[in-house]
């Protein structure tokens, strides 16, 4: 952007629209930058052996000296999970709720970053001078406490960024959302709502995590055997109401899966967790005590293969078994792509004879939504009254679900904005329109590399698992343009060597004869060879097989 439009305001996502995850908004006005979030996503299925993505960030690092900070909505990983790789780079200050920051301080410790983070704790009453934008916040009800919505008052006019919100009426913790201060903000005139799309599609309003809790409950008291219940670590209101119905039927309760045990020990050490003391036993105690005195609370509810329940499916768990008879609470809906996954571990589960209780909220009484589904998505449009809307978080067909309702409750087609990551709205005089892309994308991180695989990477990855790989190995003598030894091939994931001998044989011929060729007609160079050889042998094996493997020939020179 040029100096001369440097005073328009400027709203986009480097990640969070037309997908679920990795959310990281920018809101910039002049030379200040406000991000809120700073999420990561889990690969999707043809990322293959990508652990998670997180947001290209490549524009905020081109300004970094114009960043003011990270606002942080809630302490979910979609929200939070990319901040020790975005602050690796960018040193910049993070504002959270006291939970929020408490999760986030573990992860910074993880990546030895504590030290050198600014961290500032806001509540809902705080108010937070960033360069020319100030940023004031309301409370809203999710899976997690301490979820907010932020107001940031720039000199254009008011942006608010909803963060994920439902109303619950009836709240876990007793914390209302505050719709006096959501309706005070829409009485002052806001300029643009960025507002969460998850549930657009959905009719009605979401159920209370408070029925949830009566009905683990009844499930805890009927129970004749152990009782597991897998969710998300960070929903610490579906965990209080596990410990709950362990206090109402008189069961010890065993906490498993590295992730599950960090959140409970960080929630209850900030006291958004009421565990009684002596409440929680180490898994070898189990055995010990009778099957109706125990619970086990566990990750695992998306199937992931080494999560805690899925091992516990599969008897490969260290320390707990899952017996015929248990009940098995899955209280979670999977997220989209998840459903083989999740789909593989009840069938396993079933198998083993244990009693299990899974599907969504309606079926099963075990799972509510966190999100908002569209009267509470048309309440929060009508409390705020924006002149512009922009949907965000969700995929393309829940932006254009919640456009669709937005008109319904009054705002102008013409003022939505459905946007991709890297698009902009610019708003300058009261005006809005779409600005100039910003480069993004996906940043994937393998290991503990960052970035470091792309999409040819992965495509040779999807190769490999298609149709294998063919080594060839021969050894030149430049000098005297003849063979001196080999060429030996060797398959992995192509063909079963024993039984596919003449095959190789042939091969073997195809490789000795192409070289001796593109010899005799004076072809030294490397490259020309390797290529004729490549050339020569995937024709042939295509022919013979109808599958395309990866030929990699080395040659060496003696």
């Amino acid at each position: 952007m040029s100096k001369k439009n440097m005073d328009k305001l400027v709203i986009f996502a480097l990640g969070g629209v037309g997908e679920i995850g990795k959310n990281m908004y920018v809101i910039q006005y002049a030379n200040d930058i406000v991000v809120v979030d700073a999420g990561l996503k889990f690969p999707d299925e043809d990322m293959l052996g990508i652990d998670i993505v997180i947001p290209d960030i490549g524009y905020l690092l081109e300004n970094r000296d114009k960043v003011r900070g990270i606002v942080l909505t809630h302490g979910h990983e979609d929200h939070i999970g990319g901040l020790p790789y975005v602050l690796k780079q960018l040193n910049v200050p993070v504002y959270g709720t006291r939970l929020t920051l408490g999760l986030v301080e573990a992860k910074l410790k993880e990546a030895n970053l504590l030290g050198e983070t600014k961290r500032i704790v806001f509540t809902p009453d705080s108010e937070l001078k960033l360069g020319a934008i100030k940023a004031t916040f309301f409370r809203t009800n999710h899976s997690i406490p301490d979820s907010v919505g932020v107001c940031l008052e720039t000199p254009e006019g008011l942006v608010v960024h909803t963060g994920d919100f439902k109303f619950d009426q009836t709240p876990v913790n007793g914390q209302f959302a505050d719709l006096y201060r959501m309706a005070e903000i829409g009485n002052r005139g806001v300029l643009a709502l960025l507002s969460d799309s998850t549930n657009s599609e959905k009719p009605g309003y979401t159920g209370s995590e408070k029925s949830v809790g009566a009905n683990l409950e009844v499930i805890f008291r009927e129970s004749t055997q152990r009782v597991v219940v897998a969710t998300f670590a960070s929903n610490i209101h579906r965990i209080q109401q596990v410990v709950d119905a362990c206090t109402a039927s008189n069961r010890k309760l065993v906490v498993t899966g590295r992730s599950m045990i960090n959140v409970v020990t960080i929630a209850s050490e900030l006291g958004y967790l009421d565990i009684p003391e002596g409440m929680v036993i180490e898994p070898e105690e189990l055995n010990k005590l009778a099957a109706d005195r125990v619970a086990i609370l566990s990750t695992g509810s998306q199937g992931e293969p080494m999560s805690a329940l899925t091992r516990m499916a599969r008897s490969t768990h260290r320390k707990v078994d899952i017996l015929p008879g248990d009940t098995v609470i899955i209280a979670a809906t999977p997220i989209p792509g998840n459903e083989k996954f999740v789909g593989r571990t009840v069938d396993e589960l079933f198998r083993i004879g244990a009693n299990v209780i899974y599907g969504p909220g309606s079926v099963s009484g075990v799972h509510v939504s966190g999100h908002g589904s569209q009267e509470e998505l048309k309440l929060m449009l009508n409390l705020i009254k924006p002149k512009y809307f922009i949907p965000i978080h969700g995929e393309y067909r829940m932006l254009r679900q919640h456009s669709n309702l937005a008109v319904s409750v009054g705002v102008d087609r013409d003022n939505i904005f459905i946007l991709d990551n890297g698009d902009t709205v610019e708003i300058q005089g009261g005006e809005a329109r779409k600005g100039l892309r910003v480069p993004t994308g996906n940043v994937l991180i393998d290991g503990l590399g960052v970035g470091d695989v792309g999409n040819i990477v992965l495509r040779d990855r999807k190769l490999l698992s298609q149709d294998g790989i063919l080594v060839v190995v021969v050894t030149l003598s430049k000098q005297d343009s003849k063979i001196m030894s080999g060429p030996d091939i060797i398959s992995r994931g192509f063909v079963y060597v024993r039984e596919s001998e003449g095959l190789l044989d042939e091969a073997n011929r195809i490789v000795t004869n192409t070289l001796v060729k593109l010899m005799n007609e004076k072809v030294n160079e490397w490259a020309s060879l390797k290529t004729g050889v490549r050339d020569a042998l995937g024709r042939f094996l295509y022919e013979q097989t109808r599958r395309r493997p990866m030929i990699l020939p080395i040659i060496m020179e003696v």
